[in-house]
């Protein structure tokens, strides 16, 4: 801790040490500066930005496609993997598709969405309601 000092005289310590000067935070009042390693801190910034990038997670969207004739086994296992797709803070997009007929009857869909919604309500939340794109309806859950 040097004080409050000209720019000349901290040039000058900076340059008698061997090493840099350099701006901490500009828009403090007067500007602070510190005299080391420009090179050394560099590089330990470079290590701090590194370590926040490992530690973030990335939001990913995990799909689940269903018809609506499922097997109450097959539901089973699909709505296992939407549990563990959820724990692990990603999104799941149910996809109900739809093939010939099965268009005419789309209350079974429903029903079989209304379930997913159930099933999957302590986990998370619905984002985007069940809405229709082409022969499929499609619903967003992300988790809590």
């Amino acid at each position: 801790m040097r004080g409050v000092m000209t720019v000349r005289e901290a040039m000058a310590l900076a340059e008698e040490t061997g090493l840099d000067l350099v701006e901490i935070s500009p828009n403090a009042e007067p500007p602070v500066c510190k005299v080391l390693d420009y090179g050394k801190y560099k590089f330990e910034m470079q290590k701090k930005a590194n370590e926040a990038r490992k530690k973030q997670k990335i939001v990913e969207l995990k799909e689940i496609k269903l018809r609506p004739g499922i097997d109450d086994h097959d539901f089973g296992i699909k709505m296992k993997n939407a549990r563990a797709f959820l724990e692990d803070g990603d999104k799941v997009k149910v996809t109900m598709r739809f093939r010939g007929r099965e268009m005419a009857h789309q209350e079974i869909a429903q029903a079989v969405l209304k379930r997913v919604r159930a099933e999957l309500d302590e986990l998370g939340k619905v984002v985007s309601e069940p809405s229709f794109e082409g022969r499929q309806i499609v619903m967003i859950i992300a988790a809590k």
